[in-house]
């Protein structure tokens, strides 16, 4: 692609590697993410444990903590169970002294009322974590490197910067064989730029990635990955179209100042790809991330001291204004990869066809021209046919420039699509948060509550509010990055595909000053 397709951030999109067309209409915008079944060969390797978290049925919908009543009394404790590992054993166990936190309410509760649990136990606020966290279930130690810090900058909260900001290429996909030739699989090639190390890995341990870190990160928006295809997978446009949506996905992940420095992320790009061991052992640790569910806001640091603390209604207006961004995005992301799909499929079908046609009628024009054999009018006739080649040409240019600029274009709206799916949950946590927080209020004025339990709630929520915010600014900076290199890259696309077109018919008109 050409020099002049730089973002204005520090950190490059990737090349947007226009796929060719496996044959137009284009494949329907986006889609949601489906998990891999485990019934798929594309999932049958030796490499990694029998069980992953694509192997259970509906993993991704239902592998979040589930929280589960324990013990007697009205305010019942929750308890923290993951599938992976059913008895985790006291929290904070085997780390060293970290920062405890104890569960919130703070001093004995003397008051009558406790904001009530929400009776939809299968909202994404419950299962996230986040309304045992707000109403102090939650407590453990938080080890340094789990912290997650979130600061006041120009445009409000924001992720703290990466110290060691880093990308990672995706290139050469390979086929490769095992059990001699019988089962065949694409191998990615991974060059991080922080190690210079390469490693391969497989669409399944994307898959596998993606899955740990959708449980994790309830609050931040992980970047669905390139649909999977289970026939034809071994096609070269269908290779070359995920290669390229893998590229953007891997780029919106090292852009990310918390997914970048995530653990198991980490893992994925370093681990060599020939140490089995290795990899088992920090795909195991991973599973077994105690720092999830209502733990995992205990790993959220904020602002504090005097003016620290967010303002409820701003923030409510805030999240509103947010809420309606991200429709009317995804109508207006919609709206242009239908367009494009269709431009695409008239560029690809009918221009070609049309632009033939009429070389094709020049071409005949000529042949009739040629039955006069006078020798003046043979310069003419070469003219003409000259004219009717250049019109077929151009034919062909109109059929290979989709691969150019719209289909970089799509790719990009497909992995916006995945992100635009993610933001109503993270929202439903930060609403359900400030929901607890005005139930809390009511409380106090009416003496049910202690006010220093409500302040507990309150303090738990500005937490939510912080990291949901920082989110959205994230992804606002990381929108207008992408989309001003995409359109830059578009439009010169456009400005070169026109130029050859000029140049097509310049030779043309030559030919006639000369005949």
């Amino acid at each position: 692609p050409p020099a002049a397709f730089k973002p204005a951030a520090q950190q490059p999109p990737p090349e947007p590697f226009p796929p060719p067309p496996a044959g137009y209409p284009f494949p329907p915008y986006g889609g949601s993410y489906q998990p891999s079944q485990g019934s798929d060969d594309d999932w049958d390797d030796d490499w990694d444990d029998s069980s992953t978290v694509a192997d259970e049925p509906g993993a991704l919908g239902s592998s979040y903590p589930d929280y589960e009543a324990a013990g007697g009394g009205a305010s019942g404790r929750y308890r923290l169970s993951t599938r992976s590992e059913p008895s985790l054993g006291p929290r904070g166990a085997g780390h060293p002294p970290g920062h405890p936190h104890p569960p919130g309410g703070g001093g004995a509760a003397k008051s009558s009322a406790t904001v009530s649990r929400n009776l939809n136990r299968f909202s994404t606020f419950v299962k996230s974590g986040g309304e045992a966290f707000v109403l102090g279930e939650a407590s453990g130690f938080v080890k340094d490197g789990d912290k997650l810090c979130v600061v006041l900058g120009p445009r409000g909260p924001e992720w703290q910067e990466n110290p060691y900001p880093f990308q990672c290429s995706i290139e050469d996909p390979t086929k490769q064989t095992k059990f001699k030739g019988m089962k065949s699989y694409i191998a990615y090639k991974l060059v991080p730029s922080h190690t210079g190390q390469q490693v391969h890995r497989r669409y399944k341990h994307f898959d596998w990635l993606y899955g740990r870190l959708a449980e994790k990160f309830p609050v931040i928006s992980v970047p669905h990955l390139p649909e999977k295809q289970a026939t034809g997978r071994f096609e070269e446009d269908f290779i070359s179209k995920r290669r390229k949506g893998l590229a953007w996905w891997m780029d919106h992940m090292c852009s990310h100042p918390v997914l970048a420095q995530c653990n198991a992320f980490q893992h994925f790009l370093t681990c060599p790809s020939t140490d089995e061991k290795a990899w088992k052992q920090g795909k195991r640790k991973a599973e077994k991330d105690e720092m999830v569910g209502a733990n995992f806001f205990l790993t959220i640091s904020v602002p504090t001291g005097p003016g620290a603390s967010l303002d409820l209604q701003e923030v409510e207006s805030q999240v509103d204004g947010f809420k309606a961004f991200t429709k009317k995005m995804d109508e207006s992301a919609l709206q242009l990869n239908h367009t494009a799909n269709e431009f695409a499929r008239k560029q690809v079908t009918g221009f070609k066809k049309e632009y033939q046609k009429v070389g094709h009628s020049f071409k005949c024009l000529s042949q009739a021209f040629e039955l006069d054999q006078q020798a003046f009018s043979a310069g003419l006739n070469q003219a003409i046919a000259f004219t009717a080649e250049a019109y077929d040409a151009i034919g062909d240019l109109f059929a290979d420039q989709p691969r150019q600029d719209l289909d970089p274009v799509m790719d990009l709206l497909a992995l916006y699509q995945g992100h635009l799916a993610n933001f109503p949950d993270i929202i439903h946590v930060q609403k359900g948060a400030l929901t607890k927080v005005k139930e809390s209020k009511r409380h106090v004025e009416e003496g049910k509550m202690e006010l220093q339990k409500a302040e507990g709630i309150q303090e738990r929520c500005n937490i939510i509010s912080f990291a949901t915010l920082a989110e959205i600014n994230h992804f606002h900076k990381i929108r207008v990055r992408d989309f001003k290199s995409q359109m830059q890259h578009f439009l010169q696309q456009q400005i070169l595909f026109f130029q050859k077109v000029t140049q097509k018919l310049e030779e043309a008109f030559q030919k006639y000053e000369s005949a």
